[in-house]
């Protein structure tokens, strides 16, 4: 299990589904603008999945694509540690592009352990439980062999069947009950208490809240994420504490 550890000093943000692509560009702009700002700020940002719409293989090159990874370079370069976790959407992000945009990939869970306790870092989708259909999909494309397999075929190949999992997907979902896209809750009991009853900070179901559960009489949080728009909404913890926080573009205030 792949952990991090920082003092003090530190001012750590943690952002997730901003599902960026080029027909969404006042997301791009908040993205840019939250880089700009409070990003250039911290000493750590945590990227917890779905940075992307989609994502057909590193090799599948844009000029938006090469923006977005200079854009995070700067950041880095500045003194920024950023740490990156795939989701379901951007799985096949590969060390070709994290190099380019000098990110860090990550595994799903990460534990980070703060001055405050134990953390647990996770995109959320795996637990997801009740969606059956959905569970055996992400087995299926989460395989190392299935990847090299996938990776392996011509690029237009593999942007027709990106294109065509992304239709199948955005029917399937007017089709399910909401709750089943859901957690399941003993499903984040099982994790929570794998992993010594951790803060459980998570995105995936774009149902941003604060909730707190109660596992073998040990109290604990889980923070779920917001996904992304025309504002930048992220998490920051600093000093001990946590803050929801969102950052505003001056386009969007207009």
């Amino acid at each position: 299990m792949e952990t991090g550890t920082v003092g003090t000093e530190r001012t750590i943000l943690f952002i997730s589904d901003l599902h960026l692509c080029e027909g969404r560009p006042t997301t791009t702009r908040a993205l840019l603008g939250f880089l700009e700002g409070p990003a250039s700020r911290c000493s750590e940002l945590y990227i917890l999945g779905d940075l992307f719409e989609y994502w057909a293989g590193d090799d599948d090159t844009t000029d938006f694509k090469t923006l977005i990874a200079g854009a995070f370079r700067t950041v880095r370069d500045s003194g920024v540690r950023i740490r990156f976790m795939a989701g379901n959407r951007d799985f096949l992000l590969g060390a070709s592009y994290a190099t380019e945009a000098g990110i860090e990939r990550i595994d799903d869970p990460f534990e980070l352990q703060l001055m405050d306790g134990n953390y647990l870092l996770s995109h959320g989708d795996q637990l997801c439980t009740d969606d059956i259909a959905y569970q055996a999909f992400r087995k299926q494309v989460r395989d190392l062999s299935w990847q090299e397999g996938f990776l392996s075929q011509p690029l237009a190949i593999r942007r027709r069947l990106v294109e065509e999992i992304r239709t199948r997907s955005e029917s399937e979902k007017t089709q399910k009950a909401s709750e089943i896209m859901d957690v399941n809750m003993s499903a984040v009991e099982r994790l929570l208490r794998a992993h010594d009853y951790p803060t459980l900070i998570h995105g995936h179901t774009h149902r941003p809240a604060w909730h707190e559960h109660t596992v073998d009489g040990r109290l604990c949080r889980r923070i779920v994420l917001s996904d992304w728009n025309a504002s930048a909404p992220y998490l920051e913890w600093s000093t001990g504490m946590l803050h929801d926080r969102v950052y505003i573009p001056e386009t969007a205030q207009d």
